[in-house]
């Protein structure tokens, strides 16, 4: 009986063992595999909202002029604030990029975001539109017919307008359900002399405009694809929130001072100008526009301070936001600056809940990111 009871002991104490060998050695190897994961690093930035239901856009393909065959970055976990990696190609999943010998390298010219928060990026390489959700995936593309399409607004109620002010000289609207074109809005007339002058491309309400070197907007139709022939303007560009039209111009590139003009909508007379003064030299204004409750968010590109002694200052886009009914400052945030050589139109957009959606570009393709300054 003893015996019997010794064995039993000595039978437990080697299973114990037995399982304490295997605990260890998964402990060891769970430790290796997270040491050995890439890591990313971005601009500290919430993360993308989750808001909406994300609906696909139909699908189109054509051919792409810049076949590199990276292909789209996402199998490794998104890094906060990133919301999609694609890689330079023609693929479902990628964005054309061109560096021509003897013409402006290009990369995709402008981006949107739709009513339920899905981003368009006009992929004018490949001839498309690509939308993507809010978990970074590509829901679809839809086919474009312009020669050289440089800026993609949306309109409320989804609908797509995208402008070629070189060639086709007009805006494409473009439903959203379907992908066929509803009409195109001719650029040139009473006061658009000269189309490579155009700045942008606005909505309001069943509104087109197109704005005027930066100032002055240009009604040229509405989104049924009708032009207006009086073609009436307004001073700026106006806020979502119906109360203001805006301006910014640069007053001192090297002193780094700035002005943004605000004109109250319903009694056209001036809200506020307000001067604001940055502690490094101006490039230029990459971001005026403002979110659904009216605050304003004002980008400014230059060498910005590091507050090391080496470098002392890198290129970035500082961004502010403004109070929409007396321009003070609410908070600000330090974003990268784009400084490879493809020619974009428009790489900053606004939310309607706030934040801004932007396309970083590197050698390995496009980032798309989100950040706020509040």
């Amino acid at each position: 009986m003893k015996a019997r009871k010794r064995g039993v002991v000595i039978l437990l104490g080697l299973t114990v063992l037995a399982l304490g060998i295997a605990f260890v050695v998964t402990r060891s190897g769970a430790r290796d595999s997270a040491g050995s994961a890439p890591s990313a690093e971005v601009p500290a930035a919430p993360a993308p909202a989750q808001g909406g239901t994300a609906s696909k856009a139909p699908s189109g393909s054509s051919p792409g002029r810049a076949g590199e065959g990276n292909s789209q970055a996402a199998s490794s976990p998104r890094a906060p604030g990133v919301i999609a990696e694609l890689g330079w190609g023609s693929g479902p999943s990628q964005l054309g990029r061109d560096r021509p010998q003897e013409a402006n390298p290009e990369a995709p010219m402008s981006l949107a975001v739709t009513p339920l928060g899905d981003v368009v990026v006009l992929d004018q390489l490949n001839g498309r539109l690509v939308r993507i959700g809010q978990d970074g995936k590509v829901l679809g593309t839809t086919p474009l017919t312009q020669q050289t399409p440089q800026d993609v607004t949306v309109a409320k109620d989804g609908t797509l307008l995208v402008l070629d002010r070189l060639r086709d000289k007009s805006v494409a609207i473009i439903d959203p359900e379907t992908g066929t074109l509803r009409g195109d809005l001719p650029l040139q007339g009473e006061g658009i002399p000269e189309t490579g002058g155009i700045t942008g491309t606005f909505v309001e309400g069943d509104s087109v405009y197109v704005e005027r070197e930066h100032g002055a907007l240009v009604r040229i139709g509405d989104l049924s694809g009708t032009a207006d022939t009086t073609r009436p303007e307004i001073p700026g560009r106006p806020t979502r929130d119906g109360r203001s039209y805006i301006v910014a111009s640069i007053i001192d590139r090297p002193g780094g001072r700035l002005l943004v003009n605000a004109i109250d909508r319903q009694t056209n007379h001036q809200r506020y100008t307000r001067e604001y003064r940055v502690q490094f030299p101006l490039m230029y204004i990459t971001l005026l526009d403002s979110d659904r409750s009216g605050v304003i968010y004002l980008g400014v590109a230059g060498e910005l301070p590091t507050g090391k002694a080496s470098p002392p200052s890198e290129p970035g886009v500082r961004l502010f936001c403004l109070d929409p009914l007396d321009g003070k400052v609410l908070g600000q945030a330090d974003l990268p600056l784009n400084t490879m050589p493809e020619e974009t139109f428009r790489d900053f957009t606004v939310l309607d809940e706030g934040g801004v959606v932007y396309q970083y570009r590197t050698e390995a393709g496009v980032s798309l990111r989100r950040a706020d300054c509040r």
